[in-house]
């Protein structure tokens, strides 16, 4: 196996196990807790890493939501010192994954090649993932492997704003054409509600032709950007961390 086609073969499964503790019980604990609501804390904790920046720079690293969205976001969540907010979406996303991960039979393997890739990669254009790389990491296999899909998540996502600004796409452009976690396009309802998700503001702009065959270019792109890190790995290893987050995605 080579690297791009073990980055393909696992995107579904980095993208929904890397960013699943967002949506958990443990962040909503967090929300209670401090008081914040769910895109307070999501941003605060997310990007949190940056420090106590500008909204504008938090908006530099999430690229895909509205620039009012997000001020608002990370501002409303300031009562929550960034780099305690980290701390807590770190141990959030520890704790889902001590929980989610529980029935993986092998978790500390799947944190060392992960961590491999991780550390193997530039940081270059991706400063969500250079944050979180930062962090410092837990002890237990899987919590540990739950942090570093999260970390390895955040490689993606930069990689793949890069991409999608190298094909000259705007965030809501993208995000009305749509992919599902494969890369495969979604229809363009499918795609609205996730634009509405997003706090994009109404009405959407039917996306053309050209627009969907930029953004299936920015998915290779995408792609052959993250090979590279995954090129850290050789191709047993390459068939392993695949075989790992199959097992991975399956348990309960």
């Amino acid at each position: 196996m080579d690297p791009r086609d073990a980055v393909v073969e696992t995107k579904a499964a980095i993208g929904a196990l890397g960013g699943g503790f967002m949506i958990s019980r443990e962040v909503r604990a967090l929300c209670e807790r401090h008081g914040l609501g769910t895109w307070e804390m999501y941003f605060r904790g997310r990007c949190g890493v940056l420090g106590e920046v500008d909204a504008d720079v938090v908006l530099a690293a999430v690229v895909f939501f509205p620039a009012g969205h997000v001020r608002e976001s990370w501002e409303g969540g300031r009562k929550l010192p960034a780099e305690e907010a980290a701390t807590l979406y770190a141990g959030a996303c520890h704790d889902w994954g001590r929980r989610r991960l529980a029935g993986l039979g092998n978790a500390d393997r799947l944190a060392e090649l992960l961590a491999a890739v991780a550390d193997g990669a530039d940081p270059f254009c991706a400063p969500l993932f250079a944050g979180w790389r930062a962090m410092p990491r837990p002890g237990d296999g899987l919590a540990l492997a739950a942090h570093l899909l999260h970390v390895v998540r955040e490689l993606r996502g930069g990689r793949h704003a890069t991409a999608v600004v190298a094909h000259g796409l705007g965030p809501l452009d993208a995000t009305l054409v749509g992919a599902d976690g494969t890369g495969t396009p979604i229809p363009y309802d499918r795609a609205s509600e996730v634009a509405r998700f997003l706090a994009w503001p109404e009405p959407y702009p039917e996306p053309s032709a050209e627009t969907a065959e930029r953004r299936a270019g920015a998915e290779e792109l995408t792609d052959d950007l993250v090979a590279r890190a995954y090129a850290a790995l050789g191709p047993a290893e390459l068939a392993e961390l695949c075989a790992l987050l199959r097992e991975a995605s399956r348990v309960r």
